[in-house]
């Protein structure tokens, strides 16, 4: 009798659950009421949070509510945490998500909490969770700030290498005044009492500062302070003139993007497969 062979069918992919389907358009939708009405309670949610936060510093409201404030903070953090488990499990692209600008901020909301477990004061850095309200303009569909924002982000790094090169000369020049302003003000001025101090004082007077904890005596010591006071001017102009030309030139530079519809997001290449922002799968057509 011979065997007959058997040909095994590869196993299709099982499609995503309903659950997650319903899940992921009231997480990350905010086009269904469901949706909408869930990023407004988070909103809420993270007001209400950072405000328990900054009262949790002041000691006539903290002190004699320390277990108020113990209990509200690690509620706030459960739901947090859920939360942000829920949208790794419900996101289509899990990875895209974690590694998202919103993944990141959200691991960051709850992180904080858990610290303070090992190191005391550290949920006070808990108002990070502002960041999060960066969803309002995904929610209430202010896409054209989004791009605003990108405008100014790319422009930032167009202009980066010359910020770079004026930094860098900027540094220098401030080592060379303290160390100058060293040698004229050390022997009688006791605050030039050494050279890093001394570039203290160039930094603060450079960048129009001026705290005035500490002052040249010596009419030389003055005339140079005077120079670097008008140089300071430089310092705010420059930096400042070259982001604006990038501001103006970033819109002609800018191609076809593919445009996120879920956060509205534009800065995306066109190879670019989902949002980097929100970790949704990017449509085919472009912006």
């Amino acid at each position: 009798m011979s065997k007959k062979k058997v040909k095994s069918n590869k196993s299709t992919p099982l499609s995503r659950a309903p659950w997650r389907d319903e899940l992921h358009e009231i997480i990350f939708g905010t086009d269904t009421p469901a949706g909408k009405l869930f990023d407004v309670i988070l909103l809420w949610v993270i007001l209400a949070s950072v405000l328990v936060v900054m009262l949790e510093t002041v000691d006539a409201v903290a002190k004699p509510r320390q277990m108020f404030f113990f209990v509200v903070e690690w509620g706030f953090t459960i739901f947090f945490t859920v939360e942000y488990v829920l949208r790794i499990i419900t996101s289509p692209k899990p990875k895209a998500y974690v590694f998202s600008f919103f993944g990141i901020i959200d691991l960051l909301a709850i992180i904080p909490t858990y610290i303070e477990l090992f190191l005391t004061g550290g949920h006070y850095l808990l108002v990070i969770r502002v960041l999060r309200l960066f969803r309002v303009f995904r929610i209430f569909k202010l896409a054209k700030f989004l791009k605003q924002s990108n405008i100014i982000v790319e422009s930032l790094k167009a202009s980066r290498e010359k910020i770079t090169v004026f930094l860098v000369f900027i540094t220098l020049l401030t080592v060379i005044v303290g160390a100058v302003m060293f040698i004229i003000e050390g022997e009688t001025n006791r605050e030039f009492s050494s050279i890093p101090k001394s570039i203290y004082w160039a930094i603060v007077t450079l960048t129009t500062v001026g705290y005035g904890d500490i002052s040249p005596d010596t009419p030389l010591g003055q005339f140079l302070a005077a120079v670097i006071m008008i140089m300071g001017y430089v310092v705010i102009a420059v930096p400042t003139g070259i982001v604006s030309a990038e501001l103006v030139n970033q819109p002609k530079r800018v191609l076809k993007r593919k445009k996120c519809d879920n956060c509205g997001h534009t800065g995306h290449r066109k190879v670019a497969k989902f949002c980097e922002f929100c970790g949704e799968r990017l449509e085919d057509h472009l912006h």
